[in-house]
């Protein structure tokens, strides 16, 4: 067996460009890094340089999921608006994210939960949270958004938008896209009678 030198540019994104093709191709158990350092064209031992094992490569696929997602929606909320556009702006980007990489949210959830996850997983979920946030208290200092935990009015805008992405498919959340208004002015104005 030839040896194959070790000459690729970025094999660490490349691995995780290749991990998260096959995640939504064929789900998360049938990732190898085997496989995918012969797609990549390195050695099956290369990808030992970056990943200790498959659980830190899956780690490492749901960190960058939170980091595209935290950065897409720290977009989102800066632009200029109420706090009502913020957060509408953060639904969008939040469905449309979910629309984009099913198979990712998936993963980046359930290795939120892992009793193994890294801590820098739980740093990243902490700076998402945050994002949310910011809406949130920018809202209740303008008095748009009623007094209370920011914390709790914020887990409560997240668990919507992510009920909403887990129970739907693809085509249905096409269909939310256009009810996303509505589900804001929801939460902005609770369930009971004005």
């Amino acid at each position: 067996m030839s040896h194959r030198p070790y000459h690729h540019g970025d094999l660490r994104a490349a691995l995780l460009d290749g991990a998260e093709r096959a995640l939504a191709e064929q789900g998360p158990d049938a990732l190898s890094l085997r496989e995918l350092a012969r797609r990549a064209g390195v050695s099956h031992a290369a990808p030992g340089r970056h990943f200790r094992g498959k659980n830190h490569l899956l780690d490492t696929l749901a960190l960058t999921g939170f980091e595209r997602l935290d950065t897409r929606l720290g977009e989102a909320v800066e632009e200029p608006g109420d706090p009502r556009s913020r957060l509408l702006a953060l639904a969008r980007v939040y469905v449309g994210f979910a629309l984009d990489h099913p198979a990712l949210l998936e993963l980046m959830y359930a290795r939120k939960h892992a009793p193994s996850r890294p801590d820098e997983l739980t740093t990243a979920v902490g700076r998402l949270v945050e994002t949310v946030l910011h809406p949130v208290t920018e809202g209740q200092e303008e008095g748009s958004i009623a007094p209370g935990d920011p914390g709790t009015i914020a887990l409560t805008v997240a668990a919507t938008l992510h009920g909403l992405t887990s129970y739907a498919d693809a085509d249905s959340l096409r269909e939310l896209e256009g009810h996303l208004p509505a589900v804001v002015d929801l939460l902005m104005t609770g369930l009971l009678p004005r």
